[in-house]
């Protein structure tokens, strides 16, 4: 039986430029469980997608992608999880490859952009989230979904990160990227204003689903009223276009929580956005 990749992503790993795979891992959800059927829901609901998208008038097809599957993952050990993702996404930056994963709850960004940021130390991140993730613990945990942005930052340091999309949080989250990074609430208008600055640097895009306005996504976890439509996320990630991109997660699908599998094929399509526009 022919094993299950994204659309076209059907390359040998030593022919790829772009590595796409799976974290299926939802061990600190905090409210609705599901992140972990993620990256297959995502693939199977692929099937669907033209190869073409007339937002780039490219085909998929144009770009050398390989889908590695799911990566090996320990539930009930967060620790043992992460170095498993971390190992994955530095062997493919180390061959000088694009990790392009497929979450799983948003902690798992941590250890990718570890991985990324060791061999690209001028590296920025670009964050679409409905939240901050900006605590220190959660629940007294370190590592959570809700700390992962925070444990970034620790990574690279100040005016790092961007934050697009944010409309929740505690109030001292807003402080810190007040004065630590950049952040628009609300909205993703602000993209075009930042590229001077990130231009001439590598970029990590990380797009937690639950920037989607639950109408347009409620197979998420923590779904939050007054999102973004497809369009405005899309629109704001393209402008990203040409610049040198050198890693991507989507992450925070819970495809169950969604019964019309409406969210996923929604996921699916910005994938192949992205995927393109790499």
């Amino acid at each position: 039986m022919n094993k299950l990749n994204y659309l076209k992503a059907n390359k040998k790993y030593e022919n790829a430029q772009i590595c796409i795979f799976g974290a299926p891992v939802d061990q600190t959800t905090s409210f609705r469980p599901g992140t972990r059927f993620a990256p297959n829901a995502v693939r199977l609901e692929s099937m669907g997608l033209e190869i073409y998208s007339p937002y780039q008038d490219k085909e998929i097809t144009s770009k050398a992608i390989c889908d590695l599957g799911d990566t090996d993952v320990f539930p009930g050990n967060v620790t043992k999880t992460l170095d498993a993702i971390y190992e994955q996404a530095k062997q493919i930056v180390t061959d000088d490859k694009i990790p392009f994963m497929i979450g799983g709850e948003h902690l798992v960004t941590y250890p990718v952009v570890k991985a990324v940021a060791e061999k690209y130390p001028n590296l920025r991140v670009i964050h679409f989230d409905a939240h901050t993730d900006l605590r220190d613990t959660f629940f007294g945990e370190a590592m959570s979904h809700a700390t992962v942005i925070k444990k970034v930052a620790d990574i690279l340091g100040d005016r790092r990160v961007y934050q697009f999309g944010i409309r929740s949080g505690v109030k001292s989250e807003f402080v810190y990227a007040q004065e630590h990074q950049f952040i628009e609430k609300f909205s993703a208008d602000l993209v075009g204003t930042i590229l001077p600055e990130v231009k001439d640097h590598p970029i990590y895009i990380t797009i937690d689903l639950d920037v989607l306005d639950p109408s347009i996504m409620p197979g998420t976890g923590t779904p939050e009223a007054g999102g973004l439509t497809f369009k405005e996320l899309l629109s704001a990630v393209l402008k990203f276009s040409g610049l040198n991109i050198v890693g991507c997660d989507v992450v925070e699908l819970a495809p169950e929580q969604d019964p019309s599998k409406s969210s996923t094929i929604v996921a699916a399509k910005l994938i192949r956005e992205l995927l393109i526009m790499i």
